[in-house]
């Protein structure tokens, strides 16, 4: 199997388009490097790094998610509970922190979690956000570790794929029937229909 390369995007939703915009572009400083703004579909991308994105539908009647505790339990259907954003630099976690509270957000202490130092924070859909930031020679991607006193069953099984546990496909799909569908955002490559060309 191919090497995953990173989280191409998230995809959240928001009621206020221009809000958004204003935090993940103008406040978290995230360039937005795509809009697909036609009636009745609008989606806006703001790149985190060079391989991940999130990405904002426009939809008029959604509310923000209410507030909760970044990894607090909670009953009922769910989904997810929080993005969390890494950092290139401990500086960076505090100039957040910083730009965050002059704008008027609630933001957390930093927070030492031994693998990482984090802040949270909510943006204005009430999406819960963490900004981290890797402690040096503590990397788990490299030396991957399970503490604890309760482990799930699986995990003891280790860090790697497990073989076997899934069905193998009966073949690969045959390169003449290998066909993609058109959808939304197919305008995207065409660079004469880019509304910021000399921008």
């Amino acid at each position: 199997m191919g090497r995953y390369n990173g989280v191409n995007h998230l995809a959240m939703a928001t009621a206020d388009i221009d809000k958004t915009i204003f935090f993940w572009r103008d406040l978290l400083e995230m360039p937005l490097v795509v809009g697909i703004a036609d009636p009745g579909f609008q989606i806006y991308f703001f790149e985190i790094s060079p391989t991940d994105m999130i990405g904002f539908f426009h939809w008029p009647q959604v509310r923000p998610l209410p507030e909760k505790d970044h990894g607090l339990p909670v009953e009922g259907p769910f989904a997810f509970d929080h993005l969390a954003i890494g950092l290139n630099e401990r500086d960076d976690l505090w100039l957040l922190k910083d730009r965050l509270e002059a704008a008027g957000f609630w933001v957390s202490e930093v927070m030492d979690l031994g693998f990482i130092e984090s802040v949270y924070s909510f943006d204005p859909n009430g999406v819960a956000i963490e900004f981290c930031w890797p402690k040096p020679g503590v990397d788990p991607r490299r030396a991957p570790t399970l503490v604890g006193r309760a482990p799930a069953a699986a995990a003891l099984e280790g860090p790697l794929p497990q073989p076997g546990r899934w069905p193998a496909p009966p073949a690969p799909t045959p390169p003449q029937q290998r066909r993609s569908y058109p959808g939304e955002g197919r305008d995207l490559a065409d660079q004469s229909k880019n509304l910021w060309r000399g921008k």
